[in-house]
């Protein structure tokens, strides 16, 4: 990275803090934001000049790092031929093609597909798609849903209602929102033998309520923002068992998961699922435009299109971006002829060796990994403003929440850009604790 601003940063900066809203801030914002002049592989070069490792792949979206050439090589190309184009009665190859990679890469059965604008739009789509599902088939009873304690699913008010109401981000809204049933947390450990409590708890309300649920929602493997907590794939699949059991569809939230994070390429692999819908979104174009997409099977999309008024009721006005396809093709057709796997499991092996010291730190409460995550999880949950700080003077990018101090590099991040991010985050993590303790 080469290229030097010329911006007038201090002014812009103001600008910004007393004009600007930026996600979960306060307005004028507590400190400014920091401003970033350009971004080129898993690095980030700072207004000021420096440069840093970029920790979080941009909320875990940007999988091959920044400004990938074959990416960027796609986009340039669409963005000359049509960068947008309304979808209503229209369509284009690139969506086209998309549509085509997510039907074959998906579970099996997962054949029909709805392009959305973001993450939460797409579980907005899903919600609606259950619920429209039960009252095509004239059971319009079935309009709650259920699902699981530290979930998240978005920030819009359908996705609020299904994420968690105490413990999660959008307590502020609760009497607002539909009240839904949420059993316990499925047992913390990807590995864990697990005496099945969590699901006798789950199936107790499925069993007293299944008349009035249209869907269980949950995110596969992986509880992101609502814990960053891993959970058993056999609770994925009893879960599977127990809603064909009981006539309800089930949900899976694979936008945080999909594309190979978790070391399979969705996290419902894992358990050897097909989920009856499913939406993917933030790695979906390799984290250079906002693109979801929601899919779910032949057969609610036929009960659907029978019914009344017979047409999915849900078009945004940039559905099928074709700009955003083109980079989702591309970001995909990169992914796949890349070594992934051995990349995330070799991020994986590094990850465990590094940061699973900092379990015998005094203020550590648990260190865990999957896949291209890692996680150290605090005693207390004031202390990530200083470890973000402490971290960027050991030039690392990172955005710890709550308790939650915790790493998704790029999969392609070289190896010593990785060594220097998790020296870094231990340095932050060890420094903040040390100075922190009375």
């Amino acid at each position: 990275m080469t290229k030097h601003s010329t911006a007038n940063w201090p002014a812009l900066l103001d600008f910004d803090q007393q004009h600007l809203w930026h996600p979960y801030a306060k307005m004028p914002a507590s400190t400014p934001a920091i401003g970033v002049n350009s971004t080129r592989g898993s690095r980030i070069r700072l207004a000021d000049g420096r440069e840093v490792i970029d920790g979080m792949s941009s909320w875990w979206a940007a999988i091959h790092g920044y400004n990938h050439p074959t990416i960027l090589q796609a986009m340039h190309q669409q963005l000359d031929t049509m960068p947008h184009i309304m979808f209503g009665g229209l369509t284009h190859e690139p969506a086209i093609e998309l549509a085509q990679r997510l039907v074959k890469l998906s579970p099996q059965g997962l054949d029909k597909v709805f392009l959305a604008d973001s993450g939460s739009v797409s579980m907005e789509v899903a919600i609606k798609i259950a619920l429209q599902y039960w009252i095509s088939l004239k059971r319009p009873e079935k309009h709650r849903l259920l699902t699981v304690r530290n979930g998240y699913h978005g920030d819009t008010f359908a996705t609020m209602a299904v994420s968690d109401p105490e413990n999660g981000m959008h307590s502020l809204f609760t009497h607002m929102l539909k009240q839904h049933l949420f059993a316990p947390s499925p047992q913390m450990g990807f590995n864990r033998t697990s005496d099945n409590t969590d699901i006798v708890a789950l199936e107790a309300l499925l069993k007293k309520h299944h008349h009035e649920i249209a869907a269980v929602t949950i995110e596969p493997i992986v509880q992101g923002a609502g814990g960053m907590r891993f959970y058993r794939p056999d609770y994925l699949t009893q879960l599977r068992t127990l809603c064909d059991r009981y006539e309800v569809l089930l949900i899976v939230d694979e936008i945080a998961t999909g594309f190979g994070r978790t070391g399979q390429l969705f996290a419902s692999h894992w358990a050897g699922i097909s989920p009856d819908i499913m939406c993917v979104g933030k790695a979906l174009t390799g984290g250079t435009m906002t693109l979801a997409a929601t899919l779910c099977s032949a057969a609610i999309s036929d009960a659907i299109s029978a019914g009344t008024p017979g047409l999915l009721m849900h078009g945004p006005t940039f559905m099928g971006n074709p700009l955003a396809c083109a980079a989702a093709n591309a970001s995909i057709d990169l992914l796949l002829s890349s070594p992934w796997k051995k990349q995330v499991q070799s991020i994986e092996q590094h990850l465990q060796t590094t940061l699973t010291p900092l379990s015998e730190l005094k203020g550590v409460a648990d260190v865990r990994v999957l896949g291209a995550i890692g996680v150290v999880e605090l005693e207390h949950s004031d202390l990530g403003p200083a470890i973000q700080a402490a971290a960027l003077n050991e030039n690392v990018w990172l955005r710890p929440f709550g308790k939650l101090v915790y790493t998704m590099p790029a999969f392609n991040i070289p190896q010593c850009e990785l060594e220097q991010l998790t020296q870094g985050m231990t340095n932050a993590i060890a420094t903040v604790l040390n100075d922190s303790q009375p």
